[in-house]
């Protein structure tokens, strides 16, 4: 990092997502921290994703829109178009929870001269934002909790560009959990090299392609751990347990929020 405040690329890949992009983009617009572009990459969207975009339309965003193959092919289009120091997600479902999410994500580069920052998340119902269903306290991280299932929450970690430069991006023959491969690749090599912000930052709507397709994801959680020598069965095991301790019972069954 310069002594210059460092630039944010955020990355929003999006499909047919009229009804929701809205509120991703006014999220980003809304940080307090202003040395951010945001690439938007659309998937040739057949519905009004690309009109909502443009009435948000603003300096700082660029769009691409064109066919891809996938939602990690157009996070890889997305990194390869960013001029960031540092390089994060904000997907089409979901969006920043903190006007100073990105200030925070900043100063923890700059203060630690760390290659990886990540925080804490929410699973929000998908009609009502407002309503948490399952809350994702990442904690600290440490090589040996890899063996336990343990990851961040993928859409909360936000990498410097030399981290993806030395790493490499996502691996789309991986149709659901290309997110877990990448993080098992990246944090059973990065040596220490990461800071844990103790907050919720990021809201996520329930129903994406990672929670819809439960079979694929195990088979590929699993091959990427064999992949990278991070675990076994046993491993894959813990990692879904893991899970249910972060529901909001309560919220679920009798519709609380």
């Amino acid at each position: 990092m310069t002594n210059k405040l460092p630039k944010v690329s955020i990355i929003t890949a999006v499909f047919n997502g009229e009804q929701t992009v809205g509120q991703t983009i006014t999220s980003i617009k809304g940080q307090t921290y202003k040395n951010i572009e945001h690439i938007i990459i659309d998937g040739n969207s057949v519905d009004n994703t690309l009109d909502v975009i443009k009435s948000h339309n603003y300096p700082k965003l660029r769009i691409l829109s064109a066919p891809d193959q996938g939602i990690y092919h157009a996070l890889n289009k997305g990194i390869m178009l960013s001029t960031g120091d540092i390089i994060g997600f904000v997907h089409s479902d979901d969006f920043l929870c903190n006007k100073n999410a990105i200030k925070k994500i900043v100063q923890a580069f700059s203060m630690t001269h760390t290659l990886a920052v990540y925080s804490d998340l929410d699973y929000v119902a998908q009609s009502d934002p407002s309503k948490i269903i399952r809350h994702w306290s990442a904690g600290t991280f440490s090589p040996s909790r890899l063996k336990h299932g343990w990851m961040p929450p993928h859409p909360t970690l936000y990498l410097s560009r030399s981290a993806y430069e030395k790493y490499g991006m996502f691996k789309t023959d991986y149709r659901v959990a290309a997110d877990y491969e990448f993080i098992l690749r990246v944090f059973s090599q990065i040596n220490g090299n990461v800071y844990y912000i103790p907050e919720t930052l990021y809201k996520m709507r329930t129903g994406g392609i990672s929670t819809t397709n439960i079979l694929t994801k195990m088979r590929e959680d699993y091959r990427a751990m064999r992949a990278h020598k991070t675990g076994n069965v046993i491993t894959l095991l813990r990692k879904s347990l893991s899970k249910i301790k972060q529901f909001k019972w309560n919220n679920m069954i009798l519709g609380k929020s």
